[in-house]
């Protein structure tokens, strides 16, 4: 396992997240006529005070560090984690990544392949901490040495509804590839598999959307939602 830091390919345009059509959001240079002096917290960043913010962030955040930002989020991730085979190179982890930071999961496990594109993570994987295994069973060990459950989601025989199981507090939610879903190795190991009720032609959900759904399933049932934004 290794803690993967890079921050991949920046996107074009004036801010790390706009393209250069896009009309600029967020706040300019800091305004001491109306703001009052700069802010002397070290949290805030002197170059965002000075040439303004318009990063893809909370505005509780606007002019912060990156550092300072995921120093904060760490104070109050939840105990949860999400991990996304990827031995075909797969194109929804970015949203995964980028779900996961909306949900301020503790960390996003890549499985296989390390190399991934970060384009549809929209940055965000500069604040969301990120981890990688080679194989299913490093990822496994890893996730037994912490007491950490393994639920896989799956439309597999013998799954369990994801709209009525209660899920592990602390645990790693596994989701599999666009196509052939979890790996046969994956689900022979994980404590609970669960399901998405479909009710249409599909045979199955988009990876990045399945993997929205079940975050958002266990935020509703452990998250404090008087800590949300």
């Amino acid at each position: 396992m290794s803690r993967d830091d890079s921050d991949g390919s920046a996107l074009p345009g004036p801010t790390e997240w706009q393209s250069t059509s896009a009309p600029l959001v967020g706040v300019g240079p800091w305004d001491t006529e109306h703001d009052g002096p700069a802010p002397a917290d070290p949290r805030y960043d002197p170059e965002l005070l000075a040439g303004g913010d318009t990063r893809n962030v909370v505005d509780a955040y606007r002019y912060w560090t990156r550092d300072a930002i995921i120093a904060d989020i760490d104070t109050r991730r939840h105990p949860l984690h999400v991990a996304i085979e990827n031995f075909t190179h797969d194109a929804n982890i970015g949203t995964v990544v980028r779900t996961a930071n909306a949900f301020a999961v503790a960390a996003v496990h890549i499985v296989g392949r390390r190399r991934w594109n970060r384009r549809g993570a929209m940055v965000t994987d500069r604040y969301q901490h990120l981890e990688h295994h080679d194989t299913v069973a490093d990822l496994i060990a890893w996730a037994r040495e912490r007491g950490l459950a393994v639920v896989a989601v799956d439309n597999t025989p013998g799954a369990q509804p994801l709209e009525t199981v209660t899920l592990p507090r602390e645990c790693v939610l596994l989701f599999g590839q666009e196509g052939p879903g979890v790996s046969a190795d994956a689900q022979s190991h994980a404590d609970l598999t669960v399901s998405i009720a479909q009710f249409g032609s599909t045979r199955s959900i988009n990876a990045g959307v399945a993997a929205g759904i079940a975050m958002h399933a266990w935020i509703r049932q452990h998250a404090d939602l008087a800590q949300a934004w």
